[in-house]
């Protein structure tokens, strides 16, 4: 019978360690579609002298989160009842590949054996400017732009043969878009 507890990491590095509790959002939708926002129980000044609404709820997003740099439960109550919940995650900083200390000499052959990817690009609007978008065959995702639009780049060669339609779709506004790739 083991009567030892589980093993706890001494390791005292703040960057791995994962927050206990994260900060509650509360979005309250008005009838009229202005937002009032609290963190924790406080309240979130609006931007400027305009009111927070239903277009500029990515930016409210990105203020709060401090452009995703702190992670956020956050719960949307609209005006007819419904509720919505979701975390918003961090964006990991994208970090340059330091070349290897044995790299090979890059030869003739090597230069013409390199592959360009094929690529297409699937675009539509109506999303909710800063909103995560879905692409189907779900190869990755990206962000809605300030505008409302949605870009995604796809690699036609990682896709399944025979794949000739792709889906774009908003994860808060419910945006759907199915668009051809020629």
């Amino acid at each position: 019978m083991n009567v030892t507890g589980p093993r706890r990491s001494t390791t005292t590095d703040d960057e791995n360690m994962a927050p206990v509790e994260l900060p509650h959002v509360l979005v309250t939708v008005a009838d009229d579609g202005t937002l009032t926002a609290t963190v924790d129980g406080t309240h979130f000044e609006e931007s400027g002298a305009s009111a927070w609404t239903r277009a500029t709820f990515g930016p409210l997003m990105d203020a709060i989160t401090k452009d995703r740099t702190i992670a956020v439960r956050v719960e949307v109550r609209e005006s007819d009842g419904s509720v919505f919940t979701d975390i918003l995650r961090t964006r990991k900083p994208r970090r340059a590949v330091a070349p290897s200390e044995n790299s090979v000499p890059e030869t003739r052959r090597s230069r013409h054996a390199r592959r360009v990817p094929r690529l297409a690009e699937v675009t539509a609007h109506g999303f909710v400017p800063g909103e995560d978008v879905a692409v189907a065959t779900i190869v990755s995702h990206t962000d809605a732009t300030g505008t409302g639009e949605a870009r995604a780049l796809i690699g036609l060669d990682d896709l399944p043969n025979g794949t000739h339609e792709v889906i774009l779709l908003g994860r808060i506004s419910g945006t759907l878009a199915v668009r051809r790739l020629t």
